[in-house]
C-alpha cells in the first residue's frame, strides 16, 4: 500500500517554471517506479514522465522533452517534476502515481496507486 500527496502546483506565466513534489508513505521510494500524468479539462489523462526503480531510466512524453525533468530523493521518499519553459497548453491537473513493475510506464493501467492531483495553470 502506498499513499501519495502532490504539492507545488500553482499559477505561472508562460516561460516560467514550477517544481511539483510527490511524497510517498507506506512504501520505500527506492523500490517504486514513478510516473507523472496530467489531465486538462475535457481531455483524457495523459502520460508526462516516468522514472524506473531499476537503473533509474527516465521516460518523457514528446510534448515535454527538453522542458520537464523527473527525479527522486530516496531519503525523502519523494519524486519531483521540474517543469521549465512552461506553455499555456501545459495547464492541467498533474497526478503522480506508482507502479510495482518497470515496464509499460507510459500506460495509465500500469500504475496501482495515485495521488489526488495538483493544479498547474500557465497564463499566456
Amino acid at each position: 500500500q502506498a499513499q501519495l500527496v502532490e504539492s507545488g502546483g500553482g499559477l505561472v506565466q508562460a516561460g516560467g517554471s514550477l517544481r511539483l513534489s510527490c511524497a510517498a508513505s507506506g512504501r520505500t521510494c527506492s523500490m517504486l517506479n514513478w510516473g507523472w500524468f496530467r489531465q486538462a479539462p475535457g481531455k483524457e489523462r495523459e502520460f508526462v514522465a516516468a522514472l524506473s526503480w531499476s537503473g533509474g531510466t527516465t521516460y518523457n512524453a514528446d510534448s515535454v522533452k527538453g522542458r520537464f525533468t523527473i527525479s527522486r530523493d530516496d531519503a525523502k521518499n519523494t519524486v519531483y517534476l521540474q517543469m521549465d519553459s512552461l506553455k499555456p497548453e501545459d495547464t492541467a491537473v498533474y497526478y503522480c502515481a506508482v507502479a510495482s513493475t518497470g515496464s509499460g510506464l507510459r500506460e495509465r493501467a500500469t500504475y496501482r496507486f495515485w495521488g489526488q492531483g495538483t493544479q498547474v495553470t500557465v497564463s499566456s
